[in-house]
């Protein structure tokens, strides 16, 4: 599977929250967000594992009970039914793998 850069293929998630499916497989799931300043993913948890890297921005992560400054460049790890979020310091790119698929995720039509 490919998938070309393109601005299309956002959709709102939470207010300044936008995500779009970017790869997936039958184990593994690629999305990008784009996060803007001042945003807020509110603490919650699902059965996914999910690893992430910051691609640009800034953001206050929470994961379980430890806090994280997250620059460009660094990554996280957040292990399955692990309560976490964040809050946008700073507009911000984010890359995250979640496995299993999230089907909540899939691009119309591929399920």
């Amino acid at each position: 599977m490919f998938d070309p850069q393109r601005d299309s293929g956002y959709r709102e998630l939470l207010p300044g929250i936008r995500q779009k499916t970017r790869a997936f497989g039958a184990k593994t799931l690629m999305a990008e967000f784009a996060l803007a300043r001042g945003s807020v993913l509110p603490l919650h948890a699902h059965p996914h594992e999910q690893a992430g890297y910051l691609i640009s921005g800034h953001l206050q992560l929470r994961i379980g009970d430890r806090e994280f400054d997250a620059r460009a460049g660094d990554a996280w790890c957040i292990p399955a039914g692990v309560e976490h979020g964040a809050w946008v310091l700073e507009d911000a790119v984010a890359v995250e793998v979640f496995a299993p698929v999230r089907e909540d995720y899939l691009p119309e039509g591929s399920g």
